[in-house]
């Protein structure tokens, strides 16, 4: 349905974030990084941006008696551009928006069948505004202001809603013309292409890259944060009761001249699955592996309560939000249990018993990773205090965590490698477990990742 049949009420305006510059001829549509020249321009037409530089209207609003074809064209013309959002209306009730942040497909030609319904990656969720209908594909947000339209998201014909029958079948029309709708409810399992995606995969690779929904860095930055609504979370995270087990410092100065090159540890580095629990893993080289891999190092004043400093492995800018916590089952010199790594004062502090459920919960999905089903001397567990990263990168945070746990992997598997001692990286974890056994909120701190390290066994 074009611009110019939509019902009379259907309310017309800029899109979130674009503005219009005139001048008595022209115009410019800026919405960075985009903008759009409108040349030629009569006077009707240049009025009409005008008065939607001012807000929402309808089309009678913008019209004036002698300029209608004009202004109508010109709609039409910011419509299929994706300057326009469109609120259609019934009764005096705002039913809908569209609000494009893309360039708009074609209007389909033929109309889908009732047995049309909802495609598997779109997504209905409420925020402070309400309804909002999304998908990771599509060039638009919709916005649903009517509850009686959620009846018809499942295909016009599955619900009996309380809604006049051309407001239906419009309804439905632009569900398919934004993207939401396929031909039935097996469309997508028919296709590699999509049946091979889950939503929520699809969701994270398209909500943690540059795309038409996030085009620039500063939609990265702490913009409502930065102004005082929330500040961002301590660097770092309260201590656990109790007292602090010390840990050596190793001489960083003789692993220098000692350690194996880089290409050695790079080539004999190997997923180890086998441990010796005759010599296990000591407390010296625990404390070796974890000052090498995660301490927090070169401390300096930078500002208000902040210290710039940084960790042996890259975080993209941003620091503290990672933290590890051994899972110790046999450690020569260290009580059975699960500990935090205080990488600012290089000590442990006890978490929880070895023996108390979470804790056994977190440990058992090591079975299916380690050989005849045998436990971890150390499971060292990821977490991610979620608020810090998501302070600075909001909506990328969780993507750049997950490369931090990346390369923190890596880090400790070639520290392990030099040390001669075996480690083996996890692709899974249980996080409510983690979550009990440390006492933590997972919306504040989540495990995101797990290594196993210990002594290995002889070939």
């Amino acid at each position: 349905m074009s611009a110019l049949t939509y019902p009379d009420q259907t309310r017309f305006a800029l899109r979130d974030g674009a503005t219009c510059v005139t001048v008595p001829t022209g115009a410019v549509l800026l919405n960075p990084p985009h903008n759009q020249k409108l040349t030629g321009l009569g006077t009707t037409q240049v009025q009409a941006l005008k008065t939607l530089n001012q807000g929402p209207c309808t089309l009678d609003q913008l019209m004036s008696p002698s300029g209608g074809r004009e202004v109508g064209e010109l709609v039409e013309q910011l419509a299929e551009d994706g300057w326009l959002s469109v609120t259609v209306r019934d009764g005096g009730r705002d039913l809908y928006t569209i609000r494009p942040f893309g360039q708009p497909a074609p209007r389909p030609s033929t109309p889908l069948p009732w047995s049309a319904t909802l495609s598997k990656f779109a997504v209905l969720h409420r925020d402070s505004d309400g309804f909002v209908l999304e998908h990771p594909l599509a060039w638009c947000d919709l916005r649903i202001h009517d509850p009686r339209l959620l009846a018809l998201l499942d295909g016009v014909g599955a619900a009996d809603a309380n809604l006049p029958i051309a407001v239906k079948s419009q309804f439905a029309d632009d569900l398919q013309w934004c993207g939401f709708l396929v031909a039935d409810a097996d469309a997508e399992d028919r296709e590699f292409t999509t049946r091979s995606w889950s939503a929520p995969d699809l969701w994270f690779h398209r909500r943690s890259t540059l795309g038409e929904r996030t085009i620039t860095w500063e939609n990265f930055g702490p913009t409502k944060w930065a102004k005082g609504q929330f500040p961002q979370p301590p660097a770092r995270k309260p201590n656990y009761p109790g007292e602090a087990i010390a840990l050596p410092v190793p001489d960083l100065a003789a692993t220098r001249t000692g350690d194996p090159t880089l290409t050695a540890v790079l080539e004999d580095r190997v997923s180890t699955r086998a441990f010796d629990d005759t010599a296990p893993i000591t407390l010296d080289q625990l404390a070796e592996l974890l000052y090498r891999t995660a301490r927090t190092r070169g401390t300096r004043p930078v500002g208000e309560g902040e210290e710039l400093t940084s960790r042996p492995y890259p975080s993209g800018g941003s620091l503290y939000e990672l933290e590890l916590y051994p899972v110790v089952r046999s450690v020569a010199g260290l009580a059975p249990g699960m500990y935090h790594y205080d990488s600012f004062d290089h000590v442990l502090r006890f978490v929880a018993a070895p023996d108390a459920p979470a804790v056994t919960r977190l440990v058992k999905p090591t079975s299916a990773t380690l050989a005849d089903g045998a436990e971890p001397q150390v499971l060292l567990v990821i977490s991610a205090r979620a608020g810090r990263m998501m302070w600075t990168y909001e909506q990328i945070a969780y993507s750049a965590i997950l490369k931090q746990v990346g390369v923190l992997t890596q880090t400790i598997y070639l520290a392990a490698t030099a040390m001669g001692l075996g480690a083996c990286a996890q692709g899974f974890g249980d996080t409510a477990a983690f979550a009990t056994a440390a006492g933590v909120d997972e919306l504040e701190e989540c495990s995101v990742g797990s290594i196993i390290v210990g002594s290995p066994a002889a070939h």
